[in-house]
């Protein structure tokens, strides 16, 4: 399981539109598609379709293989790797997100907010490491992860009030899904400057995270440890992420106030 697809329902108005609803017809879940299938996701005609898949793979931003099958192209990973928050902020954060590994050898996550999704830009894990259901570049919506809760808990009052009022999608029954009980833990998160989140994406791991922060002191990205739930020892977990997090922090050019 990935981040939930964003497939159009309708048929885009513009030309941009159409031309960003056949990228956007691509996902973790859907990775490889026929021309078929891009008109069919993107809610656009067949002969719209075509031209527009054909421009794109002449640019290099989707690639067909030898079955007529189109994957998204390298030319466009190459523009993706410039956005600040995407390779510049892993490459910074790299040593201590494996030093975080290597203290636990369990699953280390780094992931910045994208709008009402937390979106996974680094992932460290080992062969016993606990199953997750991310990779890089996938999306899970705020309230359900511990790096999502970092992120909400530190964004506007006014954001978090309209994200708190729903939908609240749940995936286990221990997924936050009232709206006065995420205000209790996105609260809960801003005193003790780390969230847990227990159980909500699967039911057998438990995340700890904590916040990056930026020069000027605002959260940019959280950074967090994914671990059994029937073994994590929560007290031993809080210390490491918060080093990792204060690292990358520094790194970045934060100082804390004296």
């Amino acid at each position: 399981m990935t981040g939930q697809p964003r497939v159009r329902s309708r048929a885009a108005a513009t030309a941009p539109d159409r031309l960003l609803s056949v990228l956007g017809a691509f996902d973790h879940a859907h990775p490889a598609l026929s021309l078929t299938d891009i008109s069919r996701r993107a809610g656009l005609s067949l002969t719209t379709a075509h031209r527009l898949v054909g421009a794109l793979t002449e640019w290099g931003a989707l690639e067909r293989d030898d079955s007529g099958v189109y994957h998204v192209g390298l030319r466009l990973w190459e523009v993706a790797a410039l956005a600040p928050r995407g390779l510049a902020l892993r490459q910074i954060a790299l040593p201590y997100l494996e030093d975080l590994y290597e203290a636990t050898h369990e699953n280390v996550q780094l992931a910045v907010r994208d709008g009402t999704d937390v979106v996974y830009i680094e992932w460290l894990s080992g062969r016993s490491s606990v199953g997750v259901h991310i990779r890089v570049g996938a999306r899970w919506p705020l309230h359900a992860t511990g790096v999502g809760l970092v992120l909400l808990a530190h964004d506007t009052p006014e954001f978090q009030e309209r994200y708190c009022a729903g939908p609240l999608a749940p995936f286990t029954p221990y997924t936050i899904t009232d709206p006065a009980r995420l205000r209790r833990a996105l609260a809960e998160t801003r005193r003790t400057g780390v969230a847990v989140s227990d159980r909500q994406v699967t039911e057998d791991a438990l995340s700890v995270a904590a916040p990056v922060r930026g020069t000027g002191g605002a959260v940019v990205a959280a950074v967090s440890i994914v671990v059994p739930q029937a073994d994590a020892q929560v007290p031993v977990l809080v210390p490491a992420v918060r080093v990792a997090a204060r690292g990358i922090s520094r790194a970045l050019g934060w100082r804390p106030e004296k």
